[in-house]
């Protein structure tokens, strides 16, 4: 949470830093704030306190809200892939192409697309019919860990959450692919290999943000669907770590990789 609020506190002050790329560091910030918040309170008091239960409504919009925060990073990243593509292979048209009303619709399409498509999920969970022991064997309320629980053929929901599996995150890995398929290339035809190292380290601290989201949820991903075998441990643990993982990464990663970042953040240390 320090981490991604000092983020947004720089990018707010510091005016160099009012483009593009940090326009959507902030979205992604912001998701990762509501995405710690969502689930670190209600664990610590397992932890700390026993409380080990839930109300299924609060259990219900708990599981909304972590799985469309989710959805909205997977589509933050296909948008900071795009500042890329542009900014390397049609540098000259940037600000042009990514004005700030621009910008503004991309993330409306971001937030409107991860509201919608989840919103079936705890509409869903609602109405099965749940066995006598509503005990989760995670920290938060998952959507397949919940749908676990029903006593019926929950085949339509296990579906509706393999298929927007494929139509959101696949699709978002694949448009992140093509514009970094695009982005090599064009790094390639540099005429340097000074410049063709300093153009790759533009996107290094993106694609280190990319892998550190997308390799746990896949694990997970695969684990639920396919790991009949898999020790329960290994389930909470994935769980927890493609939640908190990335959202504790991302502002070390881009504070460590950008250099106005850097600088803005040593002076607010010296003023304090």
């Amino acid at each position: 949470m320090l981490g991604n609020l000092t983020i947004l506190v720089i990018v707010k002050m510091e005016k160099s830093l009012h483009v593009p790329m940090y326009y959507f560091l902030c979205m992604l910030a912001v998701s990762d704030l509501v995405l710690s918040t969502s689930t670190v309170p209600k664990t610590l008091s397992i932890f700390w306190f026993n409380s080990r239960e839930i109300h299924f409504s609060a259990c219900l919009t708990q599981m909304y809200f972590i799985h469309c925060f989710l959805a909205m990073e997977s589509g933050i990243f296909v948008a900071m892939a795009f500042d890329r593509y542009v900014a390397i292979c049609d540098p000259l048209r940037h600000s042009t192409i990514l004005t700030n009303s621009f910008v503004a619709k991309i993330s409306l399409a971001v937030v409107l697309r991860a509201g919608m498509v989840i919103l079936p999920f705890p509409f869903l969970a609602r109405q099965w019919p749940y066995c006598r022991a509503n005990i989760i064997p995670h920290s938060y309320c998952e959507y397949m860990a919940v749908l676990k629980l029903v006593c019926a053929d929950i085949l339509v929901s296990s579906y509706y959450g393999l298929l927007l599996a494929f139509l959101v995150t696949a699709l978002d890995v694949f448009f992140i692919a093509l514009s970094y398929t695009q982005i090599l290339r064009a790094i390639f035809r540099l005429p340097t290999k000074e410049a063709r190292v300093k153009t790759f380290g533009t996107c290094v601290s993106h694609l280190c943000v990319i892998l550190a989201f997308y390799i746990p949820v896949l694990f997970s991903f695969l684990t639920h669907r396919f790991g009949n075998n898999v020790p329960l441990q290994f389930h909470v643990l994935m769980a927890n770590m493609y939640l908190l993982v990335p959202a504790m990464l991302n502002p070390i990663i881009y504070g460590v990789r950008t250099r106005q970042i850097q600088d803005r953040l040593l002076r607010l240390v010296r003023r304090i």
